[in-house]
């Protein structure tokens, strides 16, 4: 059994690797995955014990172990809201093969499944990536994208708090990427040719009034109800997919626009078992605006670990 630092799974894990060894894994069946919530009582701050299991028979099986406290993020002890590991075990014999960071895990896979979605959907000469958003996940959001789009010349980053997005900005030129503050929203989404949204907001963000022709759209943060990155018309007026349809309809940015009336459940045309077995094709035309809502999965966090062991013990 291996026990993986959050070093060694980014690592293992470049970007145009993974976002392939994604591909492949969905080109296979998955045959069960579910997720499990235990909650306290107490209202918008409760804590959280999440768990996401995931079974290919016969090749491996996995489970993350996740724990939300809100509190952390006010607490003194500088501790995340979010922690958890992976579990990860043979298929065939029962054996647990590893247990890796589970913060670690989960912004490769996050981030890789983004950039499969934008390499099955975008334009191939998109120029001008804009994220929204400038939360631990958004730099290696950035980098997936640009790993699978190499056209990209301009990153423009949004947050709501500005210090937090300029931040952002330093980090990912640091990095060598050329990132630039944009600190009008409106401007920032007209210019895009990819929007990649990792926000916790409840109120949307892109606009439909704002989108050009063409533009991609990467929903990643609303993933309850009573959270909204797009609006109706933004989601209303493109092709629709995402990473796995039983969860989309349980996020606003897909649910609300349903309860509308604006479209139905097979307005949301393939999610990536689809794609990638060529069951739906992705982008048909260069004017066409897609959207993709990216919800997750243990399924997801399954291949990310199969893929993390392939690289460290091949």
């Amino acid at each position: 059994m291996r026990n993986v630092s959050a070093a060694e799974v980014h690592r293992a894990l470049p970007f145009p690797a993974l976002v392939e060894a994604l591909a492949e894994a969905h080109r296979l069946p998955i045959d069960d995955k579910r997720e499990h919530l235990l909650m306290e009582p107490g209202g918008a701050s409760e804590n959280a014990f999440i768990l996401l299991p995931a079974w290919q028979r016969g090749r491996s099986f996995g489970v993350k172990l996740v724990s939300s406290f809100p509190a952390n993020l006010s607490g003194t002890e500088g501790l995340p809201t979010v922690q958890g590991v992976y579990v990860l075990f043979d298929g065939r014999t029962g054996s647990v093969r590893a247990i890796a960071d589970g913060e670690a895990i989960t912004f490769r896979k996050t981030a890789g499944d983004s950039a499969l979605g934008a390499k099955l959907l975008s334009r191939q000469n998109s120029t001008v990536l804009t994220m929204l958003g400038a939360g631990a996940l958004a730099p290696y959001v950035v980098e997936a994208h640009l790993a699978v789009r190499p056209s990209l010349e301009r990153v423009l980053i949004w947050n709501r708090t500005a210090a937090r997005g300029q931040a952002l900005v330093a980090t990912l030129r640091d990095r060598g990427i050329g990132a630039e503050w944009a600190g009008d929203l409106e401007a920032a989404i007209r210019q895009a040719d990819i929007i990649s949204a990792a926000t916790g907001s409840d109120k949307p963000l892109v606009r439909g009034a704002w989108l050009k022709s063409g533009t991609h759209i990467d929903l990643i943060g609303g993933w309850r109800l009573d959270m909204r990155e797009a609006d109706d018309a933004a989601v209303a007026g493109a092709r629709v997919f995402t990473d796995q349809r039983e969860g989309c309809f349980k996020s606003g940015d897909i649910a609300g626009p349903i309860a509308a009336g604006l479209m139905s459940e097979t307005d949301v045309l393939a999610d990536l078992f689809d794609l990638c077995q060529g069951r739906c094709p992705g982008r048909q035309g260069e004017e066409e605006i897609t959207l993709y809502k990216n919800i997750g999965g243990g399924h997801l966090d399954l291949f990310t670990a199969e893929a993390m062991m392939a690289a460290i013990a091949p």
